[in-house]
């Protein structure tokens, strides 16, 4: 019989998977740049979610890890978005 934790990340695993899949629908059908780059922002964030749940799962140090390589990655690049939505270029 299966355990509490071990149908948590199931479960958890099964919603993060599904979020990841709207946020790549809206990535491709988003109306407007504002809302692909939202849907990307959220696109890391599930992500490193994924990262996270699979390091619970396995009980290993190496998907941690990726979740705050992840994180960082992610942080730099969103504010490189914003910078480019807003101004029309990264670099100054």
């Amino acid at each position: 019989m299966a355990t509490l934790l071990e149908l948590s990340v199931g479960y958890a695993l099964v919603c993060v998977l599904l979020a990841m899949v709207f946020c790549a629908l809206r990535l491709l059908r988003g109306p407007s740049a504002h809302d692909r780059a939202l849907a990307l922002d959220t696109l890391w964030m599930t992500g490193m979610l994924l990262a996270l749940v699979l390091g619970i799962r396995f009980g290993t140090q190496v998907y941690f890890e990726v979740a705050v390589l992840i994180a960082l990655i992610g942080f730099v690049s969103t504010i490189a978005i914003a910078k480019f939505l807003m101004r029309g270029e990264i670099i100054e």
